[in-house]
């Protein structure tokens, strides 16, 4: 960044949303609820999964690490939100706005990657049953969880670095409710051609990657699951991956709503709301989802949270 901007833009304004008075708190108090659901939701699921040893598994292994990816994800992006609906602050420093995008970067690249290794993880279980223990062994596991989220850092600190020395020449206001890429780069007086043909090629292979995974590992478990003989067999093998499969539409649907329209076919309102979609409600319905879904983890906090009442309700 030329100095002369580098002292002019030392913060950034969030927009956030058309909303005033009543209709301003309302919305403060909705997003704060969802944010503490979201928080004690995957919070729940990282302690079941972490205490209970009939979870400790390569399937909830995975989970765990998808559940904490939620909370950082949200922890990134709400706290100044609800700071902007409640007093309107809506100053962000720049190195806040810098790690805020990087952050937010990191995390959906660690969050496609995850729901990848989920699906690989789906896939073996039911195609290779005999052989699960030993392809899904604990290094591999570790392999597939750190390999997630390493995956993103060099995306969010390249991009970060390279789109924060770009010169904004005084322009300072993001017309979102956090720091994004397209917000912000609007906002440069530079030629951004080559930096935006990074991001798209960037953006491709972390999302293709995944989703290519994805894709085969469910075309091989429906080939497997049709080769099973009773309908209760296909259905149960089936039910295996139906929380998984929701989670993945979810994110994938809300996520592409929000990024692969035209550019002029929202209005800045209306992208902010789908925004919201993919930054503050998929991150709450996960857990849900898994509860819902899956026997093993009703069952795991059923019990849990009996064995809790029946501490508290007799201690000794």
């Amino acid at each position: 960044m030329e100095p002369g901007n580098q002292t002019v833009t030392v913060h950034f304004f969030l927009s956030g949303f058309a909303f005033h008075g009543k209709m301003q708190l309302l919305f403060f108090t909705l997003i704060f609820i969802m944010f503490m659901a979201t928080l004690i939701g995957n919070s729940l699921i990282i302690v079941i999964t972490t205490m209970d040893p009939v979870l400790h598994t390569p399937m909830y292994y995975l989970l765990k690490n998808l559940a904490l990816t939620e909370i950082c994800y949200s922890l990134s992006i709400i706290p100044k939100m609800l700071t902007i609906l409640l007093v309107e602050s809506k100053v962000i420093s720049f190195a806040a706005c810098a790690l805020q995008l990087s952050c937010v970067v990191l995390f959906v690249t660690c969050e496609c990657f995850l729901l990848g290794a989920m699906a690989y993880d789906r896939q073996v279980a039911i195609c290779h049953p005999l052989h699960y223990a030993t392809m899904m062994n604990r290094d591999c596991c570790f392999r597939m969880a750190v390999g997630s989220w390493l995956a993103g850092v060099p995306v969010a600190l390249g991009f970060t670095t390279w789109l924060f020395n770009l010169p904004f020449c005084g322009r300072n206001t993001v017309d979102h409710f956090f720091c994004d890429i397209s917000p912000v780069l609007k906002m440069v007086c530079a030629d951004t051609d080559l930096f935006e043909l990074l991001i798209f090629i960037a953006v491709v292979m972390i999302v293709m990657i995944p989703f290519s995974l994805i894709a085969i590992s469910y075309l091989r478990i429906l080939h497997a699951v049709l080769q099973i003989p009773s309908a209760v067999g296909q259905r149960r093998a089936l039910s295996t991956c139906a929380a998984h499969l929701v989670v993945v539409t979810l994110f994938y649907s809300t996520a592409g709503m929000a990024h692969l329209r035209p550019k002029s076919s929202l209005s800045s309102n209306m992208k902010k709301m789908v925004s919201l979609s993919y930054t503050v409600v998929t991150p709450m319905l996960n857990p849900i989802i898994y509860c819902l879904r899956n026997q093993e983890v009703k069952q795991r906090l059923r019990r849990c949270t009996g064995s809790r009442c029946l501490f508290f309700l007799h201690p000794s």
